[in-house]
């Protein structure tokens, strides 16, 4: 009985806690308007494994694109270190206080991968950094697109990023030996906020369906709530056709040419688009293909969607890491704050280095091409193409 009152005692908490971010979450302000600033801080954090040796690539396509901007001092590149897994180790905090407050300086982040540790793994069972950073930035929407030109997909994935079953990842209840509880939040406002994102989105660009992905047939009622509150706020857009799929059928049949027929944008809780958006990279070309965006209303955090690709440093194959989901997070983050032409101009050099012309190729084998030459022939590219 008393391990039963001591989960009572610590649910209790957990419910608060929830309930005074429901109530900041009413108070919050809106996006912020980047034309209003007299500059736009970028700040980088390199990340581990080949973190550092993709940002290093990434940081000379940013500086060619944003050459003007950064000598008129409209723009500023900032580099934060601190985020390695050596010093969040030392200091036994996912983000340390340090790195978050200089983060906190910036209005947009562009980041390397950083070390998640397992608890078989030598450093501290630490929770996720990015779960922090998202929790702490607010924010609440990642986005992750997909295009696969020959095969007619477009895809733009808005993925619930702060609930869900992640937001008590760590907060789960041990009741006795041999009963362990873990926790799904959902709340009308963290639902509505990132269905409001996704249909905007596809109102802004033109698109006519927005996809509701769960397993609300099981999970009945936070999932079931998820959808609901979709298709509430989805009648304020009549002209966009909103569909129901389930994620296991959904992660069976993606690539399914009849399966995906004219699905655009889809609306996904935190855990099933984790699954769902990798999946989706794989069939793009692999998780070094695809960039991702994580947008909150203040902040917003752009980044690779891959790992830190520890085989590849133990093997001595670092620098053949493929840079290319890092630079299409550069292109989300060139979008985001107001220089959509040269986002374009980007995603266009891109699609011509690995998918038409494709000169030079990198297989993470050291019979490829470095990170350092794919971008070098991607800036040779970048400088050929008349500004969009």
């Amino acid at each position: 009985m008393n391990e039963i009152n001591e989960a009572i005692k610590k649910f209790e908490i957990l419910i608060a806690s929830e309930l005074k971010r429901i109530e900041r979450m009413k108070s919050q302000t809106d996006f912020i308007d980047f034309k209003a600033l007299d500059k736009v801080i970028i700040g980088v954090l390199p990340g581990d494994g080949i973190g550092p040796i993709i940002m290093k690539q990434a940081l000379r396509v940013l500086n060619y694109l944003l050459e003007k901007e950064l000598a008129e001092k409209k723009v500023e590149i900032r580099i934060i270190d601190g985020l390695t897994i050596e010093n969040r180790s030392a200091k036994m905090q996912s983000v340390p206080d340090d790195v978050l407050s200089e983060i906190k300086k910036c209005h947009v982040i562009l980041k390397g991968p950083t070390v998640t540790p397992k608890a078989t793994d030598p450093w501290p069972n630490l929770p996720s950094a990015n779960a922090i950073l998202r929790q702490e930035l607010d924010l609440f929407a990642n986005v992750r697109p997909v295009k696969i030109p020959e095969k007619n997909i477009d895809w733009v994935f808005f993925r619930e990023n702060i609930e869900g079953a992640y937001i008590l990842g760590d907060k789960g209840i041990q009741v006795t030996n041999d009963l362990a509880i873990d926790f799904v939040v959902e709340t009308r406002q963290g639902t509505e906020r990132i269905a409001r994102a996704a249909f905007e989105y596809a109102k802004r660009n033109g698109k006519k369906n927005v996809t509701i992905v769960t397993k609300s047939n099981i999970i009945k009622l936070t999932d079931g709530n998820f959808v609901k509150t979709c298709k509430e706020v989805g009648k304020d857009y009549p002209e966009i056709d909103i569909q129901e799929r389930f994620v296991d059928v959904t992660a069976a049949k993606l690539g399914n040419s009849e399966f995906n027929k004219g699905l655009q944008v889809f609306i996904l809780p935190n855990l099933y688009g984790d699954i769902i958006t990798d999946i989706a990279a794989e069939i793009q070309g692999g998780l070094g293909t695809a960039g991702s965006a994580n947008i909150g209303k203040k902040y917003a955090l752009f980044e690779a969607i891959h790992g830190t690709a520890p085989d590849l440093i133990n093997s001595g194959r670092g620098d053949y890491a493929n840079p290319c989901s890092l630079l299409r997070a550069v292109g989300m983050l060139l979008e985001h704050i107001g220089y959509k032409d040269k986002s374009l101009k980007l995603d266009k050099a891109l699609e011509i280095c690995t998918v038409t012309e494709r000169k030079v190729i990198v297989t993470t084998e050291k019979t490829g091409a470095t990170a350092s030459e794919f971008t070098d022939y991607l800036l040779e590219t970048l400088s050929k193409i008349e500004c969009f």
